[in-house]
């Protein structure tokens, strides 16, 4: 029993979603539609992506490149300016999970030897932001707008240029934030020591660039999943328990809720009512309570309107700490530090999170909804 709610606390979104896609099985028994329900390019494509970019993080590229840009900090704002524009841009490409697993741990070191915990929280939590920011800009930024760019086939012109103005807005929110940190002197002696193999940068560069050009269809998506395959079972077979099986299995979980609950009438009828001209505000509200990528699945079943849908779930990343898988990878960091004041943690991220999002939902929704 305690091994299960150990489980249940560490996976709650694919716990839900494996209940939910269960309850309507009763209600839609399994038949020959169900294999139509996965969208299983999204599934491969996320695959390789996780597997490239656990080999990129194997290798210390993003750990080299952070101590480059930390030599140039001198004082607490200018780092903090650092590790929230770096989390900002690389989650476009690492997507903002990895950015976060990435530079979170850097940034806890970097303030190992400071004594003003408030900076340290406040620079985590604009980090936090920005991943979950940055990350809409690109199809392959974070999991929802992947699999809303591939299920309602959008072009890479139309995606740019419905993310591009929000991002740049929130970019501009984010750097103005970072005016909440003192100018303190700050400690630069950061050593990074691990030797980088640049033959395996290669590799794993090569991998995400043919994932890039699969997720813009120009190979089918079963290639990028062999080439994953088969470059971690010849290079480093330990990538492969790596990636995020739990949330491949949650997409799985929710593609047969939402195919379930879309062949019952009474049911279609009253999402597509309460949708139909809320994509916005309603994708948003619902990822605060079960997160965006979820929220993204579930309403794709009930609105054709592809740019509001994808709009409002990645402004509804923003709000509660669960709105944002990610957002919960930076709060457990925080809470394994010696000096984590938890409660500040959350008091600051409510603030800011909140803050961001009761400026941006309403403007997104009187602006395109």
């Amino acid at each position: 029993m305690k091994s299960v709610l150990t489980f249940i606390k560490a996976q709650p979104v694919l716990v839900i979603s494996f209940i939910a896609a269960l309850v309507t099985v009763f209600f839609v028994p399994v038949d020959e539609q169900y294999a139509g329900y996965c969208n299983f390019s999204v599934l491969a494509e996320l695959f390789a992506l996780m597997i490239a970019i656990a080999g990129l993080r194997s290798v210390g590229i993003f750990e080299t490149i952070t101590e480059q840009l930390l030599r140039k900090a001198g004082n607490l704002r200018r780092l903090s300016v650092i590790f929230v524009t770096v989390c900002f841009f690389s989650s476009m490409l690492i997507t903002n999970d990895v950015a976060l697993m990435t530079f979170v741990p850097l940034t806890i070191l970097a303030f190992a030897k400071v004594a003003d915990e408030r900076s340290r929280i406040l620079t985590i939590v604009l980090e936090t932001a920005a991943a979950n920011l940055g990350s809409m800009l690109t199809p392959i930024g974070n999991p929802q707008n992947l699999y809303i760019f591939d299920k309602y086939e959008m072009t890479g012109l139309q995606f740019v240029q419905t993310m591009l103005p929000i991002g740049a807005a929130c970019f501009v929110i984010l750097m103005l934030l970072t005016l909440l940190i003192p100018k303190s002197g700050c400690p630069s002696d950061h050593k990074h020591h691990k030797k980088v193999s640049y033959r395996m940068i290669t590799v794993y560069l090569l991998l995400f660039a043919l994932c890039i050009v699969t997720v813009f269809k120009v190979l089918p998506f079963w290639v990028c999943a062999a080439a994953a395959l088969v470059t971690a079972l010849i290079f480093d077979r330990h990538l492969l328990l790596k990636a995020d099986y739990s949330l491949l299995l949650t997409f799985v979980c929710f593609f047969i809720f939402v195919g379930n609950i879309s062949r019952i009438d009474a049911v279609h009828r009253f999402f597509s009512g309460m949708i139909s001209g809320n994509e916005i505000s309603v994708s948003a509200l619902l990822s605060q309570v079960i997160s965006n990528v979820p929220a993204a699945v579930m309403l794709s079943g009930f609105t054709g309107n592809s740019t509001a849908l994808l709009i409002g779930v990645n402004i509804g990343g923003l709000g509660t700490p669960i709105a944002s898988m990610a957002s919960l990878i930076s709060l457990q960091m925080y809470r394994l530090t010696s000096t984590a004041d938890t409660k500040k943690y959350i008091l600051w991220f409510s603030a800011i999170n909140f803050g961001m999002l009761a400026v941006l939902l309403p403007v997104c929704v009187l602006l395109w909804q």
